[in-house]
């Protein structure tokens, strides 16, 4: 009896030790692991980006099919289409994109334009753009709900662009008036 009680003890602290194991590398005590590639295999899954390529607030489409971009300054609101990593810039075959907003119970609608990349072929765009301060002002804004819609091949695809001021924009927000 003696040796199965500890037989079970030593199991047990196999068990827990393998367990405490299989967490994702993603910290400090994890790192050389990270470095040689043994990490767990569902590990890419959890590594969701934070940011884009051009530092804006990503919001998902699908099930992380694609990314949005959505980046602005004073004046301005750029859409960038991204691909499921949100690193690779996607073409889309579409003249617009469209972001609906709620701003004090009052619905606007506002449509950013294509504007090509140099690198996107003809006929399609990544990057779409719109001049609009009031829109800019939207999305600086808590109490205003922006939902985007767009079509990428033939499919309508449409995310919600949420605030995040903790987000460490291009540009200073707090000496802007709203």
């Amino acid at each position: 009896m003696r040796y199965l009680s500890t037989a079970v003890m030593f199991g047990s602290l196999f068990f827990v030790a393998v367990g405490c194991e299989s967490k994702p590398a993603n910290d400090a005590s994890n790192s050389t692991q990270a470095k040689d590639g043994a990490h767990a295999p569902d590990e890419h899954v959890h590594a969701h980006p934070t940011e884009g390529p051009h530092h804006g607030t990503l919001v998902e489409l699908g099930s992380e099919e694609y990314h949005i971009e959505v980046t602005h300054d004073a004046n301005s609101v750029t859409i960038y289409v991204l691909d499921s990593s949100a690193e690779q810039a996607v073409p889309i075959d579409s003249n617009e994109v469209t972001i609906n907003v709620v701003h004090d119970g009052k619905p606007a609608q506002f449509r950013l334009a294509a504007n090509p990349d140099a690198r996107d072929p003809a006929g399609k765009s990544s990057r779409f753009t719109l001049a609009d301060a009031e829109l800019v002002g939207h999305l600086d804004e808590e109490s205003a709900a922006l939902k985007l819609s767009l079509m990428i091949n033939g499919t309508p695809y449409g995310g919600e662009i949420k605030h995040d001021h903790d987000h460490d924009h291009d540009h200073d927000h707090s000496d802007h008036a709203h």
